[in-house]
């Protein structure tokens, strides 16, 4: 009965979170000694191209800050394929599938030995049930969707890697 309580089950459940998590070496990537601060105004993303890299970058720049006083480059090709998902009696296609694909480096600023680099893939979709306009608006909110997401996993690889970075 004294588990039924939600006031004591929130205080065991936070004491357990803070033993284990102090029992793994964990540090906030925030917090003294992470390296998350370090990164903070020092990337500095290659100028976009498209719609879609226009997206990539400013939420790369939106979760670590505009580059104030970059010592990096980041570096990226972003790929994408768009396929059919559903189809109806007619022969109409209804839904389409994007698929993004991102390669990207860390390099140092005035050199050309990348110090992390990695891809990542990930997806959306998008009706084209409606008009032409309407499905052209909604392929473009799923392009920045996806860019959204690519961009969201490069800073939280940049992140894990902070200590390093901040080297």
């Amino acid at each position: 009965m004294w588990w039924s309580d939600p006031t004591r089950r929130l205080i065991l459940t936070a004491g357990l979170a803070a033993t284990l998590l102090s029992a793994c070496n964990f540090t906030p990537v925030y917090g003294p000694g992470g390296g998350g601060g370090a990164l903070r105004g020092a990337i500095l993303v290659t100028e976009p191209d498209t719609d879609i890299d226009f997206a990539f970058v400013r939420r790369v720049e939106e979760r670590l800050g505009l580059p104030s006083a970059p010592r990096f480059d980041l570096t990226y090709t972003l790929a994408t394929t768009e396929n059919a998902l559903a189809i109806d009696g007619s022969n109409n296609i209804e839904r389409f599938n994007i698929e993004g694909r991102l390669a990207w480096q860390v390099i140092p600023m005035g050199d050309t030995t990348p110090v992390l680099s990695g891809s990542e893939a990930s997806f959306t979709a998008y009706a084209a049930t409606g008009s032409t306009i309407s499905t052209l608006e909604s392929r473009r909110d799923a392009e920045r969707r996806l860019a959204i997401i690519l961009a969201d996993k490069v800073v939280a690889r940049l992140l894990g890697d902070a200590a390093t970075l901040a080297q």
